[in-house]
């Protein structure tokens, strides 16, 4: 079974790397070849064989079924009138809020939505707490489009999460006066109770611990929702390894379903002192575990379902029904049923971090523990020496996983989880769930105690957190480095008398020592990201990096850096950028620059910004963009062309006109980062002559806007490529139809970030060109 079950888990997870589904022909193929192989094999290959063929096939059916509700080109962009139901917790940001919605009725003539659709509602009325609950019934007028999100190397794929909730579109509610109303204060259903329960329970903590730093941990160890933990928090409790402590994790389940089932167990004993005599009825022992399975899937039903909470709730379910049934059921087997009915339910679930890291720990935890502590002790000293094993074995058995998924691993992480995990677990969570329930006079002293208890928690953490040795980042593994560390790991967690179990660690020295790719001498790289509606490009030469302007700002404390810039860097290993030039201060292109100052250690910044803007003050080392400035790093020549002396003077000259243009050059090759220049400024730029501003790839002027890309200008630079990068249906309308046709005239290929995302150009003895939608494609991208 269990071979079998790995099997199953397998094939599901080849389907989420193919570019394409299968037809309906390879379908029918694919199920009778797994009915022949369960006539013709047996044993082994058998459960393997059958079990990736069903994984496979049956991920492909249910991703055909997903994708069949699809929003029709047609309409999307156009104001269409629907009627339906809040199915989500409301997420409020600054200026709106934002939800699910189940569609029940489609209004508007001709017009095709998919039956769930996420919304922003902007204003200040839609930001009130009090505006919008879950299973209100509304009816809407909304402007639609097809899911898209942004394409990058180690970035998060929204259009798979889109598909994983049943989502179809995306949009926002117009301003519509009247004809956006509330129909019904409440729609019968069970999500739309257990939304609403959530929704109240939110509420109600963050009333209690109003302006409190913490109330959003203390919601998250409630209900799950993390959204209102500020990013400085999650930095520390990402660097101390604790993150996974500040969620409804299965370890918090465990505790709450084992203390119910004693609670239960304890009274149905005693019951033979009234004239219940419920032992006679149902053993103790199976009302225990009906207690603890029931107040688990209630717990994990308020969590919002997430894989750590799933994965606990079907172990303590498979556990419970061995229990009813009179069964002794392995670790083992318990932890590969889970994993079964996990990617049955939600095929989908391996493409995220927190699958693999719940399973990973558990199989960790289970393969140096179970059966191995051989100590006879009991106590406090045998306790320890169980926490301390499962620790290590966390520790140690995540380790290269970890460097995979996030590319950095806490080295704090064991000292701050044996002070972090009794506090949270033992202390903190209970208070919360039990002051989240309480009447309000209880209710404010047992919160706010457990508040404190956090307060008093963040101290120690800051301190672990704020050393840079607090953590450890490297590239992410290729699968043989992956693969040779595994090997390591399952060695060091041997059992004892296992030989040289320390030897397993040599294993491990790919992993540790591993560099980030750099370019040859004489070469270099550019990668122009997906970030939306804004400019950020990284330029890399044999050992310096320089930074090109950092995307927009999304929302207050999300930008183009904290989403795109800077997981790739950690997914490429690199802590380190030795200029970064901003090219001016529109907040497209200066969006994540503070983030990037305050995660990274940065040389020098360039930049044509005011002396009185904030972000200066950030930089240590800066410097004006000036014509005429140049240097050179292995080989490679960079030029800055523009602004010049006198535009600085000009207090009449937009920001646009100063912004920094500059030029790479190696080996014959050449691109030039124009920032958002416009036709002035390109005809100023024309008196250097052709061949100072001749390149081969030409960042389009102001993503393309009608103001700029002058015909005369695109045959002075002569580009044979020309990059826009622009936001997907952004409301400039950038690129502009007429610049579009005008670089195709000239013969100039053209991609556009938002249909190929993130841009690869490898300059060398050649012009490699590479695209992240192309070489990474999936089968939900663009659908």
């Amino acid at each position: 079974m269990r071979s079998a079950i790995l099997a199953f888990a397998t094939g599901a997870a080849a389907l989420q790397l193919q570019p394409a589904l299968p037809p309906a022909s390879i379908m029918l193929a694919g199920a009778i070849t797994t009915i022949a192989t369960c006539l013709l094999l047996r044993g082994l290959p058998r459960a393997i064989t059958s079990g990736l063929l069903l994984g496979f096939f049956w991920a492909a059916s249910c991703a055909h079924l997903a994708l069949h509700d699809a929003l029709p080109h047609h309409d999307e962009g156009r104001d269409i009138t629907v009627t339906g139901i809040v199915a989500s917790l409301p997420h409020r940001f600054d200026g709106g809020v934002r939800f699910q919605f189940d569609v029940a009725r489609t209004e508007t003539r001709d017009a095709t939505v998919p039956p769930r659709i996420v919304l922003s509602w902007y204003g200040a009325a839609a930001a009130d707490p009090a505006f919008v609950h879950p299973g209100e019934r509304w009816r809407l007028v909304v402007r639609l489009q097809r899911p898209h999100g942004n394409a990058n190397p180690h970035g998060f794929d929204y259009e798979a999460w889109l598909l994983e909730q049943g989502v179809r579109a995306t949009g926002y509610v117009r301003p519509a006066g009247s004809r956006n109303q509330r129909l019904a204060d409440w729609s019968p259903g069970v999500g739309y109770a257990i939304e609403r329960a959530r929704g109240y329970l939110r509420a109600r903590i963050l009333a209690v611990l109003d302006g409190q730093p913490y109330a959003g941990v203390i919601v998250a160890l409630v209900i799950g929702d993390q959204r209102g933990i500020d990013q400085d928090d999650w930095d520390v409790f990402n660097r101390t390894g604790i993150s996974h402590l500040v969620s409804i994790s299965g370890l918090h389940i465990t505790m709450v379903a084992g203390l119910a089932a004693w609670i239960v167990a304890s009274l149905w004993r005693r019951s033979f002192w009234t004239d219940a005599q419920l032992p006679l009825i149902l053993p103790a022992q199976k009302a225990a575990v009906l207690a603890g399975a029931t107040v688990a899937l209630m717990y994990v039903l308020l969590a919002g379902f997430g894989v750590p909470a799933q994965r606990t709730f079907y172990m303590l379910a498979v556990v419970a029904s061995a229990v009813w049934c009179g069964r002794i059921a392995s670790s083992s087997h318990v932890l590969c049923l889970a994993l079964g009915i996990v990617v049955l339910l939600d095929p989908w679930a391996m493409l995220w971090p927190g699958f693999w890291l719940s399973f990973g720990a558990v199989a960790a935890i289970l393969y140096a523990c179970s059966g191995r502590l051989g100590e006879r002790t009991r106590g406090w000293r045998a306790g320890l020496l169980v926490a301390a094993r499962t620790q290590w074995a966390v520790t140690i058995g995540l380790a290269p996983l970890t460097l995979l998924l996030f590319g950095q691993v806490s080295l704090v992480s064991p000292l701050a989880n044996a002070v972090a995990i009794p506090v949270i677990s033992q202390f903190v969570t209970p208070l919360a769930l039990v002051g989240s329930i309480l009447p309000s006079p209880l209710a404010g002293l047992v919160l706010g105690t457990a508040h404190l208890g956090i307060e008093l928690l963040a101290w120690p953490l800051q301190r672990l957190a704020a050393p840079a040795l607090a953590v450890w980042t490297a590239p992410a593994p290729a699968p043989w480095i992956l693969g040779l560390a595994l090997i390591g790991t399952a060695w060091m967690l041997a059992p004892r008398g296992w030989p040289q179990r320390w030897a397993g660690f040599a294993a491990w020295t790919p992993l540790l020592t591993q560099l980030p790719t750099a370019p040859p001498p004489g070469a270099f790289t550019v990668t122009a990201f997906d970030v939306g509606q804004g400019m950020a490009l990284l330029v890399e030469t044999h050992r310096h990096r320089l930074l090109y302007d950092t995307g927009p700002q999304y929302a207050p404390g999300a930008s183009g850096a904290t989403r795109v810039i800077l997981p790739y860097l950690r997914g490429r290993g690199i802590g380190r950028l030795d200029t970064l030039v901003v090219s001016h201060s529109d907040l497209d292109h200066v969006g994540g620059a503070d983030a990037v100052l305050q995660t990274l250690e940065v040389g020098e910044v360039k930049s044509s910004l005011p002396p009185a803007h904030p972000l200066l003050r950030l930089a240590p080392h800066r410097q004006r963009c000036l014509a005429g400035q140049g240097w050179e790093w292995d080989g490679v020549r960079f030029e800055m062309l523009a602004p010049d002396a006198a535009s600085y003077a000009n207090a009449r000259l937009k920001a646009n006109a100063r912004s920094c243009v500059l030029r790479v050059s190696a080996g014959g090759k050449a691109i030039l980062l124009a920032g958002d220049i416009e036709a002035a400024q390109e005809a100023a730029l024309l008196r250097l002559g052709a061949p100072q501003l001749r390149a081969d790839v030409l960042l389009a002027p102001h993503h393309g806007s009608g103001t700029s890309s002058t015909a005369s200008f695109l045959q002075a630079v002569g580009p044979s490529l020309g990059i826009f990068q622009v936001g997907h249906r952004n409301r400039y309308r950038h690129p502009k139809k007429e610049v579009y046709a005008r670089y195709a005239e000239h013969g100039i290929r053209r991609l556009r970030t938002d249909e190929r995302g993130a841009v690869t150009l490898r300059f060398g003895a050649a012009l490699q060109v590479e695209t992240h939608r192309e070489t990474h494609a999936r089968y939900w991208h663009g659908r």
